[in-house]
């Protein structure tokens, strides 16, 4: 496996973690967010072997709503979570579909299908996201390639732990994780299941994605969100 990131610290941590399980794992730094990162991280992964499977997982997500963002956040938004995409399918495609087989998965947001009052750049990269992957999955028809996006709720990372104990006297949520978490999903993003994700309730869909299992799924959006999305 190969583990992308800016800071090679934090990637060496995610490899080191894989291979404790017993995997392999290298890690390869660079800027997805323009054409030359891009083009560099490419070519340090072929010289490892052929990649099999991409998944797109860079991005920016800044705190900024329509009466303060510019249009430098819409620029970094689009060059960060769509065109990073762009660069890297456009890069390791051919391979591919030259073999046969291959898995090409998105990491998508709910925001992209239910947009938010704010952080609206963020949430207009994610619909680009899932446009572009139902638009990528006809144009691999017939080539043993698919493509397909997960679009996640919330999740319990450092981030979003941190933001939610920052705010949590500002809305009486309590003291332990327990308190603040029932208080979120109570104001913010309620859902049918009772409480927040986790990274292993992405992994679990995305290893299946990735696998033989999910031969005859292309083009669909993969909800893991514990029913917060609304609709049929």
């Amino acid at each position: 496996m190969i583990v992308h990131g800016r800071d090679e610290s934090k990637a060496q941590a995610v490899a080191d973690s894989i291979e404790s399980e017993g995997g392999t794992a290298r890690v390869v730094t660079g800027d997805l967010a323009t054409d030359a990162g891009a083009a560099q991280v490419a070519r340090k992964v072929r010289e490892v072997g052929p990649v099999d499977i991409l998944v797109n997982n860079a991005g920016v997500y800044e705190t900024s709503s329509w009466d303060t963002e510019t249009t430098d956040h819409w620029i970094r938004a689009t060059e960060s979570n769509v065109l990073s995409a762009v660069r890297m399918i456009q890069a390791l495609l051919p391979d591919m579909k030259r073999r046969g087989w291959g898995r090409i998965i998105q990491m998508g947001s709910g925001t992209g299908h239910q947009p938010l009052a704010g952080y609206p750049q963020y949430g207009a990269t994610k619909a680009a996201m899932l446009n572009m992957t139902v638009s990528l999955s006809r144009h691999l028809r017939g080539t043993g390639v698919t493509s397909n996006i997960l679009t996640a709720g919330l999740i319990r990372v450092d981030s979003l732990e941190n933001m939610f104990r920052a705010t949590r006297d500002d809305f009486g949520w309590g003291e332990t994780w327990e308190e603040i978490e029932q208080g979120a999903l109570r104001d913010f993003v309620p859902n049918d299941v009772g409480r927040i994700g986790t990274p292993e309730d992405v992994a679990c869909i995305v290893a299946m994605l990735a696998s033989p299992l999910s031969r005859y799924v292309s083009g669909a959006n993969w909800q893991v969100d514990g029913g917060s999305t609304m609709g049929i």
